[in-house]
C-alpha cells in the first residue's frame, strides 16, 4: 500500500479525489508533481485501478519523463506497466497512427521537419504571381497560427483572421492551399498538424473519440493554463465517456499566450466542467516567507484570477532588494560584482541566476561576466559571442591582429561575397603547404595564383594590412566601426535573410558588439589594445567550449551562473535571483504598454520571476538605458510601485555604488576597476 502521510492536508486531498472533475491550482513550488505521482500511485496500489485506464499529459517529455521515474520509484515498473504518460503531441502521434486512414491518409505518414516545410512553401511563392514579394518564414508562421486555431485552408478567407486588404492574407491563402496539396501528395503531416488532425478526427468521428474515452477512465492534465483551444477541444473529445479529469495548473503563471495558451481555460474550468472540485496548494516549499510576500502583493492586483495565497515556513529577515542603478554598463558591473564576491567567499555559481525579460538584455551581464572570467550559461537563447554576425567580426579582428590563424582567415575570407570559392582556397592550401608558410602569406606572395580572383584577392590582404595599421592608431570601437562600413558588412546581412525583423535584429547584434569595444576601451582606460580585446575574447570561448566529461560530479558540471528570459524561467529555482530590468518599457513591455492590452499576463511574468527565488531576490532598474545608441530616461516599474508593494521591498539607491559623496563615489568606482583589472591581469 501506497502511505500518503507524507504530503500536507490540500496535497492528500488532490491525491484521494478520484472520481469527477477535480481543479488543482497548484501555487509556485507547492509540490505539485509529488501531488500527482502521489494520486496515480494511490489509484494504483491502494484503489485497485487498471494503469491501462490511466493518462496523463503534460507539455514536455522532459516532464513526462520525470513523472514516469517517479511513479516507477513508488510502484515498480511490472505495477506501473501499461500506464500512459506523455506529451499533447505524443498522444496526437500515437492517435493518428491508428486512426489516420479515415482522414484519407496512409498509415505510414511522414511527419515533415522545418526545413521540408519551408522548402514547400519556398516552392508555392514561386508559383505564386504578384508584384510584391513574401517572406516565407511569416507565411509559414501565419500557417501554424491557422492551424493551431483549428482552421483549415477551406475555412481561412471566410474568419476573421482573413483581411481582404492584406497582401499577405491572399499569399497565405494560396500557399496555404498548395502546402496542404502537397502535403496530401506526399502522404505527410506538419507538427502543427498533429493536434489539428487529431481534433479533426474527432469532430468527425465522435464515435473514435469516444472509443479513446473508454479506455482512459482517469485523465490528468498537467500545466492546464497553458492549453490553448484544440487542446481544451481534445480533453473534451477525452472526457465525453465519463467526467473523471483532474487538471493542475496555477492561473498566476499563464504567460504563453503569444503560443495561443488561452488562460480562460483554467479560469472557466468549472462552466466546461460543472460539479468540478477545487483544490488549492498553497504552502510553497522553494521560497523564504518576505519573496512570497512580495510575490503575493504583485499579483493580487491583476483581477481576473483565482484567489490563492502563498505561504511558506521559512521565515526570514532578508527582505527582496530593488536597486536603483545608474544605467545599463552599471547595472551589469555592480551585479557581476556581487557575483564575484559569493564566488570569492566560496559561493556555489549554480546557486546563481540573472534573469531578464528579453534576450537583448543580456549582453551586457555577458560581457562583464566575461570579463570577469565567470562561467555562465544562457538557457533560452543563444550566447551573444555564438552568433553568426559576432563571430565573423571576431574573425576579422583576430586575422588583423593575427593573420597566421587559418580558421579565422578561412571563415571571412568570403565574407562579405568576394568570388574567393574553395578551388581558390584549395590553390593557395597547396601552396602554402610547398613553401612552408601560412595561407595569409601564401596569399600575399601570390595573388595571382588563380588570375581571374587576383584583383579581390589583393583587396582583401590590403584590406588586413590596412586595418591592422588603423587599429594601432584609433580607439577599439571606431576602428572596428570603420572595418565594418569598408567591408559593407551591414549590406551583406540584408542580403542574407528574408525577413526585416531577423536583418534588424542582426543589425542590433553587429552594433552592441561595437559598444562591447567602446565598453572594454572605457574599462582599460586608453590602454585596450586589439590583442588584448581579442586575447579576452578568445579566452573566454576557450572555457566556454571546454566540454566536460558527462561521468564528472553534477553539481561541477553546473558551476556556472544561469542567464535567461522569464519566460525560460519558469519550473526553475535558485537560491540567489538577480531579476535585472525590472522598468517601464521592459516590464511591462513597450509593446504591451502601447497596445494597451496584455498588462495582466506581464505582470504573471513578473510573479513569475519573483518565485523563481529561494532565499535571495535582488531586482534593479535603471535610470537611464541605452537603447539602439541613444541613452533614454527610464522608470521603475508600475508593478513595484503600489502601496502594498514597496513595504516588503529594500530599496536602494546604487547610482553611486551606495550613498557615497561625489568623490568617495568615484574613489570606489577606481578602486572597484583596479581591483577587476588585477584579477584579470593586465
Amino acid at each position: 500500500m501506497i502511505s500518503l502521510s507524507g504530503l500536507n492536508q490540500p496535497q492528500r486531498t488532490a491525491a484521494e479525489t478520484i472520481e469527477g472533475p477535480v481543479l488543482i491550482l497548484a501555487g509556485a513550488g507547492s509540490g505539485k508533481t509529488r501531488t500527482l505521482t502521489y494520486r496515480i500511485a494511490h489509484m494504483v496500489d491502494n484503489l485497485g485501478i487498471s494503469p491501462r485506464q490511466i493518462l496523463g499529459v503534460s507539455f514536455t517529455n522532459k516532464a513526462a519523463r520525470e513523472m514516469r521515474e517517479r511513479i516507477m520509484t513508488l510502484l515498480g515498473s511490472r505495477k506501473a506497466r501499461g500506464l500512459t504518460l506523455s506529451t499533447f503531441h505524443s498522444l496526437g502521434v500515437k492517435i493518428l497512427k491508428k486512426e489516420i486512414t479515415r482522414l484519407g491518409y496512409h498509415k505510414n505518414f511522414s511527419i515533415y521537419d522545418m526545413s521540408d516545410q519551408q522548402a514547400i512553401i519556398r516552392e508555392a511563392l514561386k508559383h505564386y504571381k504578384a508584384e510584391k514579394t513574401f517572406d516565407k518564414k511569416i507565411i509559414h508562421s501565419k500557417i501554424g497560427l491557422l492551424k493551431n486555431k483549428g482552421i483549415s485552408v477551406d475555412d481561412f478567407a471566410d474568419t476573421p483572421f482573413f483581411d481582404d486588404e492584406d497582401p499577405y492574407d491572399h499569399a497565405t491563402l494560396h500557399v496555404y492551399q498548395y502546402y496542404e496539396d502537397k502535403l496530401r501528395f506526399y502522404n505527410a503531416i506538419d507538427f502543427d498538424d498533429i493536434l489539428f488532425l487529431t481534433v479533426k478526427l474527432f469532430r468527425k468521428f465522435p464515435e473514435v473519440a469516444s472509443e479513446y474515452s473508454r479506455q482512459f477512465q482517469y485523465i490528468m492534465i498537467d500545466e492546464y493554463q497553458d492549453t490553448n483551444g484544440l487542446q481544451f477541444e481534445l480533453v473534451m473529445g477525452l472526457t465525453r465517456e465519463h467526467n473523471n479529469l483532474c487538471v493542475v495548473g496555477d492561473d498566476d503563471q499563464s504567460i504563453y499566450s503569444f503560443r495561443g495558451a488561452d488562460i480562460s481555460n483554467i479560469l472557466n474550468f468549472e462552466k466546461n466542467f460543472p460539479g468540478a472540485k477545487i483544490i488549492k496548494l498553497e504552502e510553497n516549499y522553494r521560497s523564504i516567507s518576505p519573496i512570497l510576500d512580495l510575490a503575493n502583493r504583485v499579483i493580487e492586483e491583476n483581477k481576473n484570477r483565482r484567489d490563492k495565497t502563498l505561504w511558506s515556513q521559512k521565515p526570514s529577515e532578508f527582505k527582496p532588494i530593488l536597486w536603483q542603478m545608474a544605467d545599463t554598463d552599471h547595472e551589469s558591473q555592480v551585479v557581476v560584482d556581487e557575483i564575484v564576491k559569493h564566488q570569492g567567499s566560496g559561493g556555489h555559481l549554480g546557486d546563481i541566476a540573472v534573469l531578464y525579460r528579453s534576450n537583448t538584455q543580456a549582453q551586457a551581464i555577458e560581457e562583464q561576466l566575461r570579463l570577469s572570467q565567470v562561467p555562465y550559461t544562457i538557457i533560452g537563447g543563444q550566447k551573444f559571442y555564438e552568433k553568426k554576425e559576432v563571430k565573423d567580426l571576431m574573425a576579422y579582428l583576430t586575422v588583423i591582429n593575427n593573420p597566421s590563424d587559418q580558421l579565422a582567415l578561412r571563415r571571412i575570407l568570403n565574407i562579405p561575397h568576394r568570388g574567393i570559392g574553395n578551388r581558390t582556397l584549395d590553390k593557395y592550401l597547396e601552396l602554402a603547404t610547398q613553401k612552408n608558410i601560412n595561407l595569409f602569406e601564401a596569399m600575399r606572395s601570390q595573388p595571382d595564383l588563380d588570375p581571374r580572383r587576383e584583383t579581390p584577392i589583393k583587396e582583401f590582404i590590403g584590406l588586413i594590412e590596412d586595418f591592422q595599421s588603423y587599429f594601432q592608431q584609433k580607439p577599439l570601437e571606431e576602428s572596428l566601426s570603420l572595418l565594418i562600413d569598408k567591408t559593407s558588412y551591414l549590406e551583406f546581412i540584408a542580403k542574407q535573410y528574408d525577413s526585416a525583423k531577423q536583418v534588424e535584429r542582426r543589425k542590433t547584434d553587429v552594433m552592441m558588439f561595437i559598444e562591447s569595444a567602446e565598453r572594454f576601451s572605457k574599462f582599460y582606460q586608453g590602454s585596450a589594445t586589439l590583442q588584448s580585446f581579442v586575447e579576452k575574447l578568445i579566452l573566454q570561448d576557450s572555457q566556454d567550449n571546454q566540454n566536460l566529461d558527462e561521468d564528472e560530479d553534477d553539481d561541477i558540471r553546473r558551476n556556472e551562473v544561469t542567464l535567461m528570459t522569464l519566460h525560460s524561467s519558469k519550473g526553475l529555482e535558485f537560491k540567489i535571483v538577480y531579476l535585472i530590468g525590472v522598468e517601464e518599457e521592459i516590464l511591462p513591455h513597450k509593446k504591451t504598454i502601447l497596445e494597451g492590452q496584455g498588462i495582466d499576463e506581464e505582470r504573471r511574468l513578473c510573479y513569475v520571476g519573483i518565485t523563481r527565488a529561494q532565499e535571495k531576490l535582488i531586482m534593479t532598474y535603471c535610470k537611464e538605458r541605452k537603447i539602439y545608441g541613444k541613452m533614454t530616461v527610464r522608470h521603475k516599474s508600475r508593478f513595484l510601485c503600489s502601496d502594498k508593494v514597496m513595504p516588503i521591498i529594500v530599496e536602494q539607491d546604487r547610482t553611486t555604488f551606495g550613498h557615497l559623496s561625489e568623490e568617495e563615489a568615484k574613489q570606489y568606482k577606481k578602486d572597484f576597476f583596479q581591483g577587476l583589472r588585477e584579477k584579470l591581469g593586465d
